[in-house]
């Protein structure tokens, strides 16, 4: 069947690690995986979930903007203008513009803070918390100078 007799079929091989693994895990008595909940919060976790929250949320926004504007009667201009007719307080408007900024700002720093980490840059623990506070402060500064244009 097989041109060398010593070769094992690797199917054989995985499913008895496989059942290994798992005796192994049943004797043991420990959870499956480890989960969120086990671990103490760090900066770097949460800015790590809040990337990838960013990333989805800037992705899902993006192709909503791009279907509407192929289904929606009007152009862009109109429905600006009817936002615009509102006369929303400069307050709510500074908000919601900052609102719109901020997932934006957080991860475009974020990911230049990931870039260097990619070059071997900032990867120590201490460097990791002020890169991050670094992110957060830049975040927070280019937001509000997004919402006050």
């Amino acid at each position: 069947m097989f041109p060398f007799p010593s070769v094992i079929p690797m199917g054989t091989t995985a499913r008895e690690e496989m059942r290994r693994f798992w005796e192994k895990n049943s004797r043991s008595n420990r959870p499956l995986s480890p989960h969120v909940t086990i671990y103490k919060w760090s900066l770097p976790m949460a800015m790590s979930i809040t990337h990838r929250g960013t990333g989805v949320a800037l992705s899902l926004g993006v192709s909503v903007f791009a279907v509407a504007a192929l289904l929606l009667p009007e152009h862009f201009p109109h429905y600006l203008a009817q936002l615009r007719a509102l006369g929303p307080a400069p307050l709510l408007l500074f908000l919601a513009k900052f609102s719109l900024a901020a997932p934006f700002s957080y991860h475009t720093w974020n990911g230049i803070r990931h870039l260097a980490w990619d070059l071997g840059k900032g990867l120590r623990l201490p460097q990791v918390t002020q890169s991050g506070l670094l992110v957060l402060a830049l975040t927070l500064l280019s937001s509000a100078a997004l919402a006050s244009l």
